[in-house]
């Protein structure tokens, strides 16, 4: 079978990697090959294990023209010595993960410091002026040190286990801006921190492991936070995040800041800007594949996605949603009042943009029937999850819709106008459905559990 355009490797080739110690679980691939994928740019991205021997590697990378290359664990600091020059967030840190190309060899940078600053902005969260809360002073905590120096926090307060790391990494910082901002304190000791508002992040490895507990377990103590962020995104939900949630307070994961440190790196190497909507979209696709892929039903009124649907989310512990009922909730009136008001068009588009705004993991979608009649719909289920169609006869279709009178497209005087309107429908829509669908379930003369079955097949 001949590779897609996209997949094509050529003389051209532009080649970006990542070393480190391991990289065989990275998620870096994912997130870069896809920006050169949607942007047409000749870029593949590798990972290359190197265990020893940075220098060399770093040299080595540069002559073989590699463009550009990231760095993890447990090169940041020894990649350092290779380097012909630093930015300014690489320095402060004393860390780089991301080398740029340039003239006699490469430049550190730091993006973490600047992705997670990304990720804050756009859930509106400032750390200017504010008192910043930081557990665990290993090195995930030094570029939120970093952050909250460069953004202007009046107070940030670092609690370790070990009072000696929190003691060294607060004196690194405070000698890095000449003033005393940064308090190290023991967790045992966390009462002392000032009761004010304060912005929380979490970053030590508690919640990597089932079973894991808390640095410090004190309802209390986190009334303080008024918006919570833990650096570690697998699993989503750590107990750091479930005692903010239990609380009603929001928060968030780190794999936004995962995204926006390889957006940045991204940008760096190739001079583009990255929309937000491609960052989305490449979100999309790490939540996918670290939390679960959604099952998306497409088909005719009557089809069945919206039962089968929720028994095979049911069964997988997946969650369940009705797209038509969720645009009903959105509008906050009915489908048929929205046809009436707005016409079918009207319908259509808000269609399109609940779906371009669709960030959902380890879901069972049931659309409407007619979403599939877009191209750029169409395109946009394909990206959000495996798209089956439910498929069925027009007789079939016929006996389950009959007696339904909620259905605006199918408004009739009588069964053979009614019969007409879904056999014209059915043939008018076949080939957008076969366009969207991924895969083709027939339903006729089934059982919703027998259909449900073969849908879980599909996902297994």
């Amino acid at each position: 079978m001949p590779e897609s355009d996209h997949m094509a490797i050529s003389g051209t080739t532009g080649v970006l990697g990542l070393m480190g110690n391991p990289v065989r679980h990275t998620l870096s691939p994912l997130i870069h090959n896809t920006l050169s994928e949607e942007l047409d740019r000749d870029l593949k991205y590798l990972p290359f294990p190197v265990e020893e021997d940075v220098p060399s590697a770093v040299r080595g990378a540069y002559l073989l023209g590699i463009q550009g290359m990231n760095v993890t664990i447990p090169h940041k600091k020894a990649v350092i010595e290779a380097l012909v020059s630093l930015d300014t967030a690489a320095e402060m840190i004393g860390a780089v993960n991301t080398l740029v190309r340039v003239d006699g060899g490469f430049k550190g940078y730091n993006t973490d410091m600047p992705g997670l600053g990304r990720a804050l902005r756009q859930k509106g969260v400032s750390l200017a002026g504010r008192q910043v809360v930081i557990l665990g002073a290993g090195g995930a905590s030094r570029a939120v040190c970093a952050l909250a120096l460069s953004e202007g926090a009046e107070k940030v307060y670092i609690l370790n286990r070990s009072l000696e790391k929190a003691v060294e990494l607060a004196e690194h910082f405070n000698r890095c801006c000449g003033e005393i901002r940064m308090m190290p304190l023991s967790a045992a000791d966390y009462a002392f921190v000032p009761k004010r508002p304060s912005v929380f992040f979490q970053c030590t490895s508690l919640g990597l492991h089932e079973g894991d507990g808390l640095l410090i377990d004190d309802d209390r103590f986190y009334c303080m936070a008024e918006f919570g962020y833990d650096l570690v995104y697998n699993p989503a939900e750590t107990p750091f995040l479930k005692k903010l949630k239990g609380l009603g307070i929001p928060c968030e994961n780190g794999l936004s800041m995962l995204l926006q440190q390889g957006i940045i790196a991204y940008e760096l190497w190739t001079g583009t800007v990255i929309s937000d909507e491609l960052g989305m979209l490449v979100k999309n696709k790490l939540e996918r594949r670290l939390y679960g892929d959604n099952l998306i039903l497409v088909g005719y009124m009557g089809s069945g996605k919206s039962t089968t649907g929720r028994m095979v989310a049911g069964r997988k512990g997946m969650s369940f949603l009705d797209m038509d009922a969720a645009i009903e909730e959105e509008a906050g009136i009915t489908i048929r009042e929205i046809f009436e008001r707005e016409g079918e068009q009207g319908f259509r588009d808000r269609e399109t943009a609940f779906l371009k705004k669709l960030s959902v993991v380890n879901t069972v979608i049931a659309t409407g029937g007619g979403v599939v009649l877009r191209k750029e719909n169409r395109e946009l289920l394909r990206k959000c999850g495996r798209v089956v169609l439910l498929s069925a006869t027009e007789e079939t279709t016929f006996q389950r819709v009959k007696n339904d009178k909620n259905r605006p497209l199918l408004d009739a005087s009588g069964e053979r106008e009614l019969k007409e309107k879904i056999r014209r429908m059915l043939e008018n829509r076949e080939a957008a459905y076969l366009a969207a669908a991924d895969h083709v379930v027939v339903t006729d003369g089934r059982s919703a559990d027998s259909i449900a079955d073969e849908l879980q097949d599909i996902l297994a």
